[in-house]
Order: C-alpha cells, then sequence, then structure tokens
C-alpha cells in the first residue's frame, strides 16, 4: 500500500495535475490531503473538483478557512488577502460549504494528518524548528504525522530529544515519532520551484519526498490572466 500525501495545493491546477500523474506512476493507491487546497493561485474551484473525485481524506487548511468564511478577511499580507478575495468570488456555494466543513485533525489508518500543529490546530501557528515540532509530538498518539503549512518539507524525529533530519527519504523505526511537512505542491517556498509531496510506502515503512517539475508557464498565465497580483506569477518560478 503506497500513499501520496500532499498539500498546500493553492489552486495551482498544473502543479496537481503533475503531481497526481507522478504518484499514480509510482503506484500510489491511496491518496491524503493536509489542506490549504485554495489561495494564491488560479484555480480554485477545479482543485476543490479534482480533490473531491478522489475522495480521499483532507484536512482545513487557513486558506480553506478564510476562502469559505463569511466575515472580513483580517490579519493576513496584501498578496495572501488579495488573493483571497479573488477566491472567495470563484468557489461555488456547494465549494464552500465543502471547504467550511473539513475537520482540522483526522487520523488515516495508523497515522495522522494536520494542517498546520497539533497542540493548537486552529491557531495556524508555524512549525519551523525542531523546538516548534516539541510541542505536536506532545499532541501526537501516532507514530506518524504529517503536515504543511510552511510549504517547505522537513522531518522532525522524537526519539530521546527532537532532531531534524533533512534527507529526502527516511525509515520508519519502531519506538520513534515522526512530524513530516510535505512541502507544498501548489507554491513551494525552499527555493525549488518544482512541486513536493510524500510518497509513503506503508508496507516497507518508507517516506520519500519526491520533486514534481509542471507547467508553470501556464499556471503563471492564467494568474496574470485572473487579474491576481503578478508576483504571485513570479515567486512561483523563484520557489519562495
Amino acid at each position: 500500500m503506497k500513499f501520496a500525501i500532499f498539500g498546500d495545493i493553492h489552486a495551482n491546477l498544473e502543479a496537481f495535475d503533475a503531481v497526481m500523474e507522478d504518484a499514480k506512476a509510482l503506484g500510489a493507491d491511496q491518496f491524503v490531503c493536509i489542506g490549504d487546497v485554495v489561495g494564491y493561485n488560479a484555480n480554485p474551484h477545479e482543485c476543490v473538483a479534482r480533490l473531491q473525485e478522489l475522495g480521499c481524506p483532507v484536512v482545513k487548511g487557513n486558506h480553506d478557512e478564510e476562502a469559505s468564511a463569511t466575515t472580513e478577511i483580517v490579519g493576513l499580507n496584501p498578496l495572501a488577502h488579495a488573493a483571497l478575495e479573488w477566491t472567495r468570488r470563484q468557489l461555488t456555494q456547494e465549494d464552500k460549504h465543502w471547504l467550511r466543513n473539513l475537520r482540522m485533525v483526522r487520523q488515516v489508518r495508523d497515522f495522522t494528518i494536520v494542517h498546520a500543529t497539533l497542540d493548537t490546530p486552529t491557531s495556524w501557528a508555524y512549525v519551523m524548528n525542531r523546538f516548534d515540532a516539541m510541542a505536536s509530538f506532545s499532541y501526537q498518539f501516532t507514530p506518524v504525522c504529517f503536515f504543511g503549512h510552511t510549504h517547505t518539507p522537513r522531518f522532525y524525529v522524537k526519539a530521546l530529544s527532537v532532531s531534524l533530519d533533512s534527507s529526502e527519504s527516511l525509515r520508519i523505526d519502531a519506538g520513534r515519532k515522526y512530524f513530516v511537512n510535505v512541502g507544498s505542491v501548489g507554491q513551494p517556498r525552499d527555493g525549488d520551484w518544482r512541486s513536493a509531496y510524500a510518497l509513503y510506502d506503508h508496507d516497507n515503512q518508507q517516506i520519500t519526498i519526491r520533486r514534481v517539475p509542471y507547467d508553470i508557464e501556464t499556471a503563471q498565465r492564467k494568474i496574470r490572466a485572473a487579474g491576481l497580483p503578478d508576483q504571485l506569477a513570479e515567486r512561483l518560478a523563484l520557489g519562495k
């Protein structure tokens, strides 16, 4: 059994399709999303529809929450604010209802998924280092938890202490806990423009971070055609 675990799609349909093609070619037969389906890019409705077609486990991200809310958007940077205002106009009421009702934390088989942190999932805090990860480990009751939100793939490992493993592939050992950031499908921020997701070979207890090129020019052209801020198109090529 192989799981493709992905998130931070951020309405980038070209990236999402490329990740799905890569995962299926590698034998993935289960799919899991750690949230932020929408925001920033130009195909929010289409990405929601693709995910609904998969029928896979999904948790809510902060952009999913804001895009489906009826209250005024506050506390976001100008780029995110502009993109979310536009996104609200593109989503159907059915899309918003689906996003609004996503759970914050889920257990899938013997692992957990969350968008941001396990200790305070509704506060949308960022796990930027091993000290941040320590707080979530206290609330992690499965050997592995997958998360996102920072758009940067990372492996945090808890044995006697918490360490950061910078490899691209990791074997799960009994007696340890793993807090795994799967990176971003639609807007990577680690200096690599290619989409990121995790491939979890459950039978062999191996997790690999995959990087997948996609049709970035089409994604950028759509952003500009939609009238979204040009910086959103430019940053895709920079991976930040």
